[in-house]
């Protein structure tokens, strides 16, 4: 919160200029393919899900659509997200560094020019880190349909291997957690230091560590409050009646800002997580130099950020 207060004129542009145009782009993108797309994706997971062995339930039925949705809208929207979202977490991340500096924030074209300066190392970093999602996502299909394949070949019951999916689910759960928690984490790295891709996730493994449990809570609480924007939006927009007439695509453009408010604050605890991992294992943030020393320029002060 002091974090946000220190200059909400800053925040506001990047949550309304960049976060709100790909934040639409997420949201409209998988409402708008859902016969075209979303629909056959979900039929096609379906029936490898039925071929596996798995009994086709309602929570099977509802998790491949919302795969299939997730898929459809993360390709789609995927130039939106690589440069206005990459754009929106590099100007956060310099804007709270300010902050944590003690300094003044930035102007918009100080703030503009430095996030188009660390850009390309944020985009090589943002790109390794969608490979290792999608390695993530692929092992985790792989692995499920292997397993409901065995037992089901076996000729064990179906609750058996209802259970062996739900426990596969759960390792995958944990895996794409610490996953995302890396990713994000180098992706500030790769703004705040001089360095980029490979390098920025193991740096981000390096200063995680004794520090896993406040990024998995950083992360439960952002992915809570995106699926609750995402099921407001499900139920409130996407069916465009309730029932007596009366339109409710005007509660659109609301839950895209409560979306993009979400992500905002998500990127910003982001590199509060960052500043916190430093901290605690008593590092100085110029120690590397690079995109630090220039923030300090831009800033008006060679002092250290603390």
């Amino acid at each position: 919160v002091r974090v946000l207060r220190a200059d909400p004129h800053a925040f506001t542009s990047v949550l309304f200029f960049l976060l709100c145009p790909a934040s639409g782009c997420l949201l409209l993108s998988a409402a708008a393919l859902e016969g075209a797309a979303v629909l056959p994706l979900a039929r096609r997971l379906l029936a490898a899900a039925a071929a596996s062995g798995l009994p086709l339930t309602h929570f099977v039925r509802q998790l491949a659509h919302h795969l299939a949705a997730t898929l459809v809208a993360s390709v789609v929207s995927f130039p939106a997200t690589f440069t206005l979202l990459l754009a929106a977490r590099a100007a956060a991340a310099y804007a709270v560094a300010a902050v944590y500096a003690g300094k003044p924030l930035l102007a918009g074209a100080e703030l503009s020019l430095l996030a188009r300066r660390a850009w390309p190392r944020l985009a090589a970093t943002y790109a390794l880190a969608c490979a290792a999602v999608i390695a993530c996502l692929s092992s985790f299909l792989a692995l499920l349909v292997t397993a409901c394949s065995t037992l089901k070949f076996m000729l064990y019951p179906p609750d058996i291997v209802v259970c062996a999916g739900l426990l596969t689910v759960l390792a995958f759960s944990v895996a794409y957690a610490h996953t995302i928690i890396v990713c994000n984490l180098g992706g500030v790295i790769a703004v705040l230091e001089d360095i980029a891709g490979v390098s920025a996730l193991r740096r981000s493994v390096q200063l995680m560590r004794g520090q896993t449990h406040v990024g998995l809570l950083i992360f439960l609480g952002s992915t809570i409050g995106l699926a609750f924007v995402e099921g407001l939006f499900e139920h409130r927009v996407k069916t465009l009646s309730y029932g007596d007439g009366s339109s409710r695509l005007w509660e659109g453009p609301l839950l895209v800002l409560m979306y993009s408010f979400v992500m905002l604050i998500d990127s910003m605890m982001s590199v509060v997580f960052y500043f916190t991992c430093r901290s605690s294992s008593m590092e100085i943030l110029d120690d590397e130099g690079g995109s630090i020393e220039e923030l300090e320029m831009m800033v008006g002060s060679n002092s250290v950020i603390r």
